[in-house]
């Protein structure tokens, strides 16, 4: 019998909590239920509490001080020992009901990752009615596909389901709501199977409250689609850069070659040096996308030893 570990990273849910672990007791009574208190001003922490010690389910409430769904996550994986995990959230936006459909792939051994698409039904452009946070999703999916050759719909999808040995080998670093998309990444730069399974997604019930920020947000997909370059493709985030400050001196040089070649003297002395300066810039750049770009490859051939160990 495999153990199950249900996961629900909660900060300031009381209106919806207490629904939440309900919902999936429900489905999945013999599951550990674990809530992560992630620094909640509210009576998020006595609600769960008090809910999980009168079902009786196994698990508890652990405490994140440090704010950040990322951080909340990884103190679930480092304190929570289980087959299978279920990472959801605790707003009642994801159906509780469909646990069973994105826990039998991992079951049959055909993911080690399986995600609850939100985009294929149609249900989360109907619900929810922010615009750019939309745009966002789909600017950050069109370059991950992109970049690794992927053909994924739903990259930030919060209804997910493990199997150990992902977990066991998912080192978590970041800190925020771009978890989700760290973890995408992780399994696809690694070779890992993922699968997605389409969910009915609803909005937040009335009096509940979403912690996103559309201006806030907005800069962490910028720096999301950054940090897939630098991480991820650094030889791409290097060259492109270099390719630019390439094409800068050669316009900064023109008009000092130009002179030269006229007068056999160079006037602007300050623009040469700006041309020599960007062009040697460029190639610095070049060689550290290629350093590491070899450290890349390196890391995942490591990666590879330590999973035929385990």
């Amino acid at each position: 019998m495999k153990k199950t570990a249900i996961i629900l990273p909660a900060y300031n849910e009381e209106v919806t909590i207490e629904a939440t672990i309900r919902s999936f007791y429900e489905e999945m009574p013999s599951a550990e239920l674990w809530v992560i208190n992630n620094a909640s001003t509210d009576n998020t922490d006595a609600i769960a509490r008090k809910v999980i010690a009168e079902l009786g389910v196994s698990g508890g409430v652990l405490v994140e001080t440090r704010k950040g769904k990322g951080n909340a996550v990884r103190r679930a994986f480092h304190e929570v020992d289980a087959d299978i995990y279920v990472l959801a959230d605790a707003d009642m936006t994801y159906p509780a009901n469909q646990i069973h459909e994105l826990i039998k792939p991992i079951l049959d051994g055909k993911a080690d990752m399986v995600v609850g698409d939100r985009h294929s039904g149609g249900h989360y452009q109907k619900e929810n009615k922010r615009l750019l946070h939309n745009f966002g999703n789909r600017l950050v999916q069109y370059l991950v596909n992109k970049l690794f050759g992927a053909s994924l719909v739903d990259i930030m999808s919060g209804y997910r389901v493990f199997n150990r040995l992902f977990v066991k080998n998912y080192p978590i670093l970041v800190e925020g709501f771009e978890i989700e998309t760290d973890m995408t990444l992780h399994a696809l730069d690694k070779r890992m199977r993922i699968v997605e399974i389409p969910v009915n997604y609803r909005d937040r019930p009335e009096g509940s409250f979403s912690k996103l920020d559309t201006f806030r947000d907005g800069m962490r997909v910028i720096s999301t689609i950054s940090s897939i370059l630098r991480y991820y493709r650094p030889l791409i985030f290097f060259g492109l850069s270099a390719f630019i400050l390439f094409l800068m001196g050669i316009a900064a040089a023109v008009p000092v070659l130009h002179e030269w070649i006229e007068t056999r003297y160079i006037h602007h002395v300050p623009l040469a040096i700006l041309a020599t300066g960007l062009e040697i810039i460029s190639i610095l750049l070049i060689a550290i996308g290629l350093i590491l770009d070899s450290i890349m490859h390196q890391d995942k051939r490591n990666f590879e030893r330590e999973l035929l160990n385990h």
